[in-house]
């Protein structure tokens, strides 16, 4: 399980959230057989979906993060429920790219910048609301700082990290949220910009053991921070055969008597990896049962 805490400064003026998704990131790894770069890809937009998830009030609700740069990992999505549970997928979990010349994984080469990251809040009831703003760099963090300044003039600063092992076994993940919030001024600014002036990467402060809230108080040194809460959170994926079936009668009627025509029909989660099998006879009960409805 990962973990993921809340946390707000003493005067009020700046909310902060961190979370370690290692085992979030490596269950992710163990699905999609994700590359290095790939995985660092993933396991950002997984770990930011989580932070957004998180902050919906509403119990049914979830986000949706998707990013198509044009690079060649094709679409990276990911998506949260209100807890910060999250599950997702690259469209091509299997890029190899040269380190960058700083030797670190080339995450935008990887995801492409010219493109948008997506975001859509469904909130369990109604229409969902939807927003994407041009991408920044495809590295994920800068263009969620992006997002919250763009579409909803929230000033933000996000870091994200994945540190991966040469067996492309995931070493440790997590990232941080921080957020002004209305009590906020220019004081609170200038302190917040020099907490965070020669910060280490968050995969170090994650390498050296550090728990999320003892990141919440590295990072925001000059604030005395309240932990608020703390969560565990998991990769989950609510797919059923049930839900599979409601797929596939949402496909039409044409396309199920075509899948009829053959043997067996397989529908694989794009999140989880299970497979689905339908014989023939299953088909056309369902569209026998679509057409009593």
């Amino acid at each position: 399980m990962g973990r993921l805490v809340r946390s707000i400064s003493e005067d009020g003026a700046v909310l902060m959230m961190a979370a370690d998704t290692t085992d979030i990131v490596a269950e992710a790894q163990r699905i999609h057989g994700t590359t290095k770069v790939v995985s660092a890809a993933l396991g950002r937009l997984l770990t930011g979906a989580s932070f957004m998830g998180q902050m919906m009030k509403e119990e049914k609700g979830s986000v949706t993060l998707r990013v198509n740069g044009g690079g060649p990992a094709g679409t990276v999505l990911a998506v949260s429920d209100s807890l910060g549970n999250v599950r997702g997928y690259a469209a091509n979990p299997k890029v190899e790219l040269p380190l960058r010349p700083d030797g670190k994984l080339d995450v935008g080469g990887a995801v492409g910048k010219d493109g948008y990251l997506g975001v859509i809040r469904d909130f369990g009831e109604g229409e969902p609301y939807s927003g994407q703003i041009p991408l920044v760099s495809g590295e994920i963090a800068e263009d969620i700082t992006s997002y919250y300044a763009i579409s909803e003039q929230i000033p933000t600063v996000c870091a994200l990290g994945v540190l991966v092992n040469p067996d492309q076994s995931i070493a440790c993940a997590g990232g941080f949220l921080i957020q002004l919030l209305p009590a906020a001024d220019g004081e609170t600014v200038a302190a917040v910009e020099g907490c965070l002036e020669g910060l280490r990467p968050v995969t170090a402060m994650l390498a050296d053991g550090m728990s999320p809230e003892e990141i919440c108080k590295t990072v925001l040194k000059a604030f005395p921070m309240e932990i608020l809460d703390s969560f565990e959170i998991g990769y989950r994926c609510g797919c059923s055969r049930s839900r599979v079936e409601r797929a596939l009668l949402s496909a039409g009627k044409k396309e199920l008597e075509e899948m009829a025509a053959d043997p067996i029909t397989t529908v694989t989660c794009q999140f989880c990896g299970q497979k689905y099998e339908f014989t023939p006879e299953q088909l056309k009960k369902l569209l026998r049962e679509a057409e009593e409805q």
